[in-house]
């Protein structure tokens, strides 16, 4: 299995982080800045990357731009700064995610195996959701051996949402993701995706449900 490489120049946040994810079965390896880090990613197969911002030698900013020059893997972001901005940076670097000290520990575990599997379907371009096989390169949906055909962006929806199964979407994280952050229309072009998407995939047939989380969004759990 690939280690998760944790990055901070403070070895009590390297040791709890390691801790808690290595009680979840998720082998570490620790970096005490972001020249070692890199020296790791040459060395490991690393699945993960948990980062510290505020670091001597190389910090986070330096570190993820460096990064996302050779490798893909997934980069979570652990720092004090919770202000907009940092984030934005933090995203525009290539950050996959970020969350804020001090943190729940459950947490940090709970959002890296989110990472871990968005980063593997996002590789396999498949996903298994009830009884239905999603395959991106083909945009065809199989069951059993029967293929199924959608149109392009209700399959988009479909794959975005069975890629991680119980969280919920804002309207707007739909829209960005799959009509792109210059769509001029409106937030009702996803309700009609997602009544067309319910209305060919009935819950008791396919094993999956496309629930309204209210003022929110939507989520796929299944059943």
């Amino acid at each position: 299995m690939n280690k998760i490489l944790v990055v901070d120049d403070d070895p009590h946040i390297r040791e709890l982080v390691t801790v808690f994810l290595e009680n979840e079965a998720m082998p570490c390896i620790e970096a005490e800045n972001g020249k070692r880090a890199l020296e790791i990613l040459e060395e490991e197969s690393i699945g993960l990357i948990v980062l510290d911002i505020m670091m001597p030698e190389m910090d986070g900013w330096s570190f993820c731009s460096e990064v996302r020059k050779t490798w893909q893997t997934p980069i979570l972001m652990l720092t004090a700064k919770g202000e907009t901005m940092q984030k934005v940076r933090g995203f525009k670097l290539g950050a996959d995610d970020y969350l804020v000290k001090p943190f729940e520990p459950i947490e940090l575990v709970m959002r890296v195996k989110a990472l871990l599997k968005r980063y593997q379907v996002s590789v396999s371009q498949t996903v298994r959701v009830g009884k239905l096989s999603l395959d991106r390169k083909s945009y065809t949906i199989f069951n059993g051996s029967e293929s199924i055909m959608i149109p392009m962006k209700e399959f988009e929806l479909l794959f975005m949402l069975a890629g991680t199964p119980g969280r919920t979407f804002t309207r707007d994280d739909l829209i960005e993701n799959i009509w792109g952050f210059d769509y001029e229309g409106d937030e009702r072009t996803v309700d009609v995706h997602v009544k067309r998407l319910r209305e060919r995939f009935i819950s008791d047939k396919f094993g999956f449900e496309i629930k309204t989380v209210r003022g929110l969004g939507y989520r796929l759990e299944e059943v």
